[in-house]
């Protein structure tokens, strides 16, 4: 059931790339809210709006936010739509974009027949959280690397939401971004993750893609019930499509939950049961008690996949070079190191690869 709300615009407080934010008093509250022009207009102070608020009544992982569904008094014109790509399918807020691969798009000639990745590294995670660490990984060795971000639909649907991806875009350490399945507003938009690995690598002329899931992933507690298991499904696209899948693993030292310290059991389901294709799994050579326990615990992939010990000398200090603030539920760079260090030694073996 969704919370529809009533509102009105009070303040306008931060514009980002393709994403507004608002406070709007709804029933005598202050909340915050945010606004995708693209989907609903440009809102400003003293507009009524539509508001869903049943994350934010529920407290859920939406950062705090109501979303705009519509500015009912000043509704957006309607343009010719070139494209047919229906996101969001079958929901209210479905949305019609332009698919890279379309005979309307500027790279359907390249798209046509590509099928093939020539071997370029596509470097896997869970957490959307991973992202600016394997970039800065990438970079540390290898700066200048054309990295594309391929986001999945396991969490945010407009990649709008992901500050993390408009500071590394505004930082140029992202050649761009494709948006595939549900999930909509990158650069380019493509139906699978097959056909946005073909779109980063021929269109955008990335040397390196990295897959990750949107902000905000869904978990139950269960073994198979989180969204991260279709990380384990983008290193098969990656084999299928003749590149080469790098797994990275997500590692927590913290983490109150004992099925995500050490390796979380997301790396372990994901890679040791989901991914079928051989891939390299990057281990990180973390010191002490705890770098061995993650060493033990990712034997057992061994099974499957090939094992690379990545050593970690240099990478704290580009982590914290980083454009983008690093955090992963709710910890930072000093509060986690191993979760952020693991990620960039998955960019720093896609970079060696590269060699």
């Amino acid at each position: 059931m969704i919370h529809w709300r009533w509102g009105e615009v009070t303040a306008v407080t931060a514009v980002g790339a393709g994403v507004v934010e608002l406070e709007v008093e709804i029933s005598g509250d202050r909340r915050a809210a945010l606004a995708y022009p693209q989907l609903v207009g440009v809102p400003a102070v003293g507009d009524r709006v539509l508001v869903n608020t049943t994350a934010q009544d529920l407290g859920l992982g939406t950062g705090g936010f109501g979303f705009v569904i519509a500015i009912p008094d000043r509704l957006p014109g309607h343009e010719t739509e070139r494209g047919h790509l229906v996101k969001a399918r079958y929901t209210p807020m479905q949305a019609v974009v332009l698919g890279a691969d379309e005979p309307a798009s500027a790279y359907h000639t390249t798209l046509r027949d590509a099928d093939d990745l020539g071997g370029m590294p596509v470097v896997v995670a869970d957490l959307h959280s991973a992202l600016p660490a394997i970039v800065a990984g990438v970079h540390a060795d290898r700066p200048g690397t054309r990295i594309a971000y391929v986001m999945t639909d396991g969490g945010a649907l407009p990649i709008w939401f992901s500050r993390t991806v408009a500071g590394l875009r505004a930082a140029d350490a992202l050649v761009g971004t494709v948006t595939v399945g549900q999930a909509y507003g990158g650069d380019l938009e493509t139906v699978s993750v097959h056909s946005g690995l073909l779109a980063a690598m021929h269109a955008l002329g990335a040397e390196v893609t990295v897959v990750v899931q949107g902000p905000g992933n869904l978990g139950t507690g269960t073994r198979w019930g989180f969204s991260g298991v279709a990380s384990g499904e983008a290193i098969n696209a990656a084999a299928a499509l003749g590149g080469r899948p790098v797994g990275v693993l997500r590692v927590s030292a913290v983490d109150p939950r004992d099925r995500h310290r050490g390796i979380s059991h997301h790396s372990l389901t994901a890679y040791g049961r989901v991914a079928l294709a051989r891939c390299d799994i990057v281990v990180p050579l973390l010191p002490g008690a705890f770098g061995d326990v993650v060493r033990t615990a990712a034997v057992p992939l061994a099974e499957r996949h090939r094992l690379v010990e990545v050593p970690l000398d240099g990478l704290e200090t580009a982590l914290r070079a980083a454009p983008v603030t690093l955090e992963t539920m709710g910890r930072h760079l000093d509060d986690d190191p191993a979760a952020f260090l693991a990620a960039a030694a998955g960019g720093r073996h896609a970079a060696a690869l590269l060699r």
